[in-house]
This record gives structure tokens, sequence and C-alpha cells, in this order.
């Protein structure tokens, strides 16, 4: 950053002193080391702040392409089920034995099922995302309240 040697520094105090005399150096010193702490404490807060939000947004990513991975295999399952109904239906020369009707039933019903599921998966995710998002700004509020009070 600052590339000031002994030298540099040396100088910077000699001249210090010859402005603010030996009676006012000691107190301009620990003002000067006092902010420079405030400082150091700002900018660390800072980006403890910007690594959480980061994390929070790749979070969030990974949330909704997991998301989008269940709706795909929820859709998928749900075609190859009335694939399975559709087949036996578009066969109408064949006369259904006893077994065919249960069967499709049970074909309505899984595919009922799979709709259910679909619906309550995009229902859930949304919510629980932005619950996740909302409570985080008010721990990061906390913590920073808390170590500066």
């Amino acid at each position: 950053m600052l590339d000031i040697g002994f030298l540099e520094l040396m100088l910077v105090g000699v001249v210090a002193l010859l402005v603010l005399g030996p009676e006012r150096l000691p107190r301009a010193a620990r003002t000067t080391g006092l902010w420079i702490g405030k400082i150091k404490r700002t900018v660390s807060g800072m980006q403890r702040e910007i690594s959480a939000q980061l994390e929070a947004e790749e979070l969030r990513q990974t949330l909704n392409e997991q998301q989008k991975t269940i709706n795909d295999s929820l859709r998928k399952a749900k075609k190859d089920v009335e694939s399975i109904v559709d087949k036996p239906s578009s066969g109408a020369s064949k006369p259904m034995t006893p077994s065919q009707p249960e069967t499709e039933r049970r074909v309505a019903q899984a595919s009922s099922h799979l709709d259910d599921a679909l619906q309550e998966v995009n229902e859930t995710a949304p919510d629980a995302s932005a619950s996740d998002a909302s409570s985080e700004p008010s721990k990061a509020t906390t913590q920073k309240d808390s170590n500066h009070p």
C-alpha cells in the first residue's frame, strides 16, 4: 500500500516534534492511533458484511439451481406417468381387462400426487429463501452493534 521506510518515519517524527512540541506530541500520536484503529475496524466490518452478502447470494443461487433440478425431475416423472396412461388408451382396439381401470386409476392418482409435490416445492422454496435473506442482515446488524457500542 504505502511504501514508507524507517527513514521516512523518522523524518515525519522529527517534523512532528518540531511542529507540535514535546507536550502535544504524545496526545497527537494517541489521537492518530485511535483514528487509525477506528478506520481499520470500519474497513474490517465492511469486508465482513460484503463477504456475508456474497455468501448469501451464492447460497441463493445454489438453492435456485437445486429447486430447478427438483422441478425438472418432478416434471419428468409426471410425463413418464402420463405416458404410461396414454399408451394403453391409444391402443383402443384391445378390450380392457379388469386390471386396466385399476392401473389407470393408480397412475392418475400418482400423477395427482406429483402435481401436488411440484406445487408444494414451488410454494415453499421462495418463502424459505426470503426468510433467510431477511434474517441475515439483522444478524449482521446485531453483531456490528454488539461489537461497537
